[in-house]
C-alpha cells in the first residue's frame, strides 16, 4: 500500500486580506483535442503560416486566438494517458508512472519491445484510492476544484484508468457528471449509424464502444457533435446549481479511425487529398464547429466576460500510420509525430483567453509543459490554499498570461522533463525508449535501447535535422547530468536488456 504524503499549498499572489470581499469564481473549459498536432489548424503557431495552415479551416479556433493568448511553444507526453494523468495531478510522467496508454490492468495492451524489458509502470492509471495495485495515488484537479465550490463535468474521452479500477470512471475522480468517459482512448466508430460501436441493442460488445449516448444511436449524428450537445446541456445543469463550472471538454476527435464527418468533407473534395485526408481535415473542422458552439453557447447566455477557454492537444499528430501520403510528414516544420520524443510528437496548439487577464491576439514563445495546467487552473479560480497528497512538478503559467510579451525570465532555463520508458508499438524517427530533456534552445535525447544521445538547438533547428551532441561535447554532457539528476530524484523506472538483465543506466552513468 503506498502511504500517503499531505501537503498544503499557498498559491502566491492570491492571498487576500481577511476583509476582502471574495471574487465571483470563473468558469473554466478545458478544451481538449486528442491527436491534434500543432499544424492541424488554420492557426499558425510557427513565425509563419504553411500549407497545412492554408489547408484546414479552424475559424473557430482563428477566433479564440484573436481574443487570447496564443503559446509557440506549448508540450505535452508523446501518447494520450501520460497527458492526461499530468492535467489531472500536476506530476510530470516520471514521477507518476503511467507512462503509456492505459486500458488493462495487466497491461497486455503494450506491445514487447523486441531488446528491452519494460519496467513495472502504473498500468492502472490514477486513483484517489491510495490501496489499488499499479497506479498513482494523487489529488486530481477536479477534485480540488469540486471541493472549492465548483460543479464539475467530464465530457468525451477519459483514458484515466484500467478496465476494471477507479480511475475507470470519471465520477471517481472528482467530477460531478461524466458524458461517456470510459477506460478506453478511442471510439469503435464517430457515427451514431453505427450506434457509435454499440451493437443494435445498445450493448458494447468491446472496449472501443463508446457509453451514454443511447439517444443518439441510430442517428446521423456525429460524436463529435453529440458530445457538444451533451456538454452543452451539462452547462444549464451546472448553471441551475448556481455553482461556477468546471467543463472538461475532451474529444476523442481527432483519434483514429478516421472517418468522415459528412457536414465538413465535401470542402476538401477535389484538392488532391488522399481519401485519409479528406477524413481527417473533416473532423478538424468538425472539432472547430465543437469550440464555435460552446463559445455562441457562454455569448448567447452572458457568461463569455466571466469563463476561461483553455485550449489544448494531448500529444502530437498522427503520422507514423493511417495517414495518407508520406509517413512522419504530417507536423513539418516539426518531426516525426505523435509517439516521438521529437517536436511532432510533443508540441501542441495551445490557446488561452482569460477575460480581464489575456491581451487579445497575443502570442507567448515561452515554453511550459503539461503538468503546469494543475497549478494554473487552480489559480485561476481563485483557490488560495488546497491540499493534495501527491508532490506537484507543475508551475503555474498565470504569469505567461498577465505578460505573454515580457523577456523570458527563469522559468525559461528551467528544464523541461520527458520520460517513456516503454514501447509504443509503431517505428518511425524519434520513436522508442526514451528520456528527454529541454533547457534553454537546447533539447538533448537518450535512446534507451543503445544508450545514444542527440542533441538539437530547437531555435535554430526546428526540424531536428542537426544532431549536434558529437559538436558540442560540454553541453550534451551538462544536460545528460540534468536529466539523470532528475529522474533519480523522482525515482523513475528504466527499462532492462532482455539479453543480460541489466537495468539501462542512467543518462549521465553510461
Amino acid at each position: 500500500m503506498k502511504t500517503p504524503l499531505l501537503l498544503s499549498a499557498v498559491l502566491p499572489g492570491l492571498l487576500l486580506p481577511s476583509s476582502a470581499p471574495r471574487p465571483k469564481q470563473p468558469n473554466i473549459i478545458f478544451f481538449l483535442v486528442d491527436d491534434m498536432g500543432w499544424q492541424d489548424t488554420s492557426v499558425p503557431f510557427w513565425t509563419q503560416k504553411t500549407p497545412f495552415n492554408n489547408l484546414y479551416r479552424t475559424p473557430n479556433m482563428e477566433r479564440l486566438a484573436s481574443r487570447g493568448v496564443k503559446f509557440t511553444q506549448a508540450y505535452a507526453c508523446s501518447v494520450s494517458s501520460p497527458t492526461r494523468i499530468s492535467l489531472m495531478t500536476g506530476m510530470n510522467a516520471a514521477r507518476h508512472r503511467v507512462t503509456n496508454w492505459t486500458l488493462r490492468a495487466d497491461g497486455s495492451q503494450e506491445p514487447k519491445h523486441p531488446a528491452l524489458t519494460v519496467p513495472g509502470w502504473n498500468v492502472s492509471g490514477v486513483s484517489e484510492d491510495p490501496s489499488i495495485p499499479n497506479s498513482v495515488y494523487a489529488t486530481t484537479l477536479p477534485q480540488v476544484l469540486h471541493d472549492h465550490g465548483y460543479f464539475t463535468i467530464h465530457c468525451g474521452k477519459a483514458h484515466f484508468g484500467a478496465i476494471g479500477t477507479p480511475g475507470e470512471n470519471p465520477l471517481n475522480l472528482g467530477f460531478d457528471v461524466n458524458i461517456a468517459g470510459h477506460a478506453a482512448g478511442a471510439p469503435q466508430s464517430y457515427q451514431g449509424l453505427k450506434n457509435y460501436g454499440n451493437d443494435e441493442n445498445g450493448a458494447a460488445p468491446n472496449e472501443w464502444a463508446v457509453p451514454g449516448l443511447a439517444k443518439y444511436h441510430g442517428k446521423d449524428v456525429n460524436l463529435t457533435e453529440a458530445l457538444t450537445r451533451e456538454a452543452i446541456s451539462a452547462m444549464d445543469q451546472a448553471r441551475a446549481t448556481g455553482k461556477p463550472f468546471y467543463l472538461y471538454m475532451a474529444h476523442y476527435a481527432i483519434h483514429a479511425p478516421l472517418e468522415r464527418d459528412t457536414r465538413f468533407a465535401g470542402a476538401y473534395e477535389g484538392k488532391g487529398l488522399p481519401e485519409p485526408e479528406i477524413r481527417y481535415a473533416s473532423m478538424i473542422e468538425s472539432m472547430d464547429k465543437s469550440l464555435g458552439d460552446l463559445m455562441d453557447y457562454l455569448e448567447r447566455n452572458n457568461l463569455t466576460e466571466n469563463t476561461i477557454i483553455l485550449f489544448m492537444s494531448d500529444n502530437g499528430g498522427l503520422s507514423v500510420s493511417a495517414r495518407g501520403g508520406t509517413p512522419n510528414t504530417h507536423n513539418r516544420p516539426l518531426a516525426s509525430g505523435k509517439g516521438s520524443a521529437y517536436e511532432g510528437g510533443i508540441r501542441e496548439p495551445m490557446i488561452v483567453r482569460w477575460p480581464g487577464v489575456t491581451t487579445p491576439g497575443a502570442v507567448c514563445d515561452r515554453y511550459l509543459i503539461v503538468e503546469d495546467f494543475y497549478p494554473t487552473v487552480i489559480e485561476m479560480a481563485g483557490i488560495r490554499r488546497y491540499k493534495h497528497v501527491q508532490e506537484l512538478d507543475g508551475i503555474s503559467f498565470v504569469p505567461m498570461l498577465r505578460n505573454p510579451a515580457g523577456k523570458p525570465g527563469s522559468e525559461q532555463e528551467r528544464p523541461l522533463f520527458w520520460h517513456f520508458p516503454n514501447w509504443w508499438g509503431p517505428t518511425g524517427p524519434g520513436i522508442g525508449s526514451t528520456s528527454t530533456v529541454r533547457r534553454g534552445d537546447w533539447k538533448l535525447i537518450y535512446y534507451h535501447q543503445d544508450r545514444h544521445m542527440e542533441l538539437f538547438n530547437i531555435r535554430e533547428d526546428i526540424g531536428e535535422e542537426h544532431n549536434l551532441a558529437q559538436d558540442n561535447p560540454l553541453i550534451t554532457k551538462e544536460l545528460a547530468k540534468n536529466l539523470g539528476n532528475y529522474l533519480r530524484s523522482v525515482n523513475a523506472q528504466m527499462p532492462a536488456y532482455k539479453d543480460s538483465g541489466k537495468t539501462v543506466p542512467w543518462p549521465d552513468k553510461q
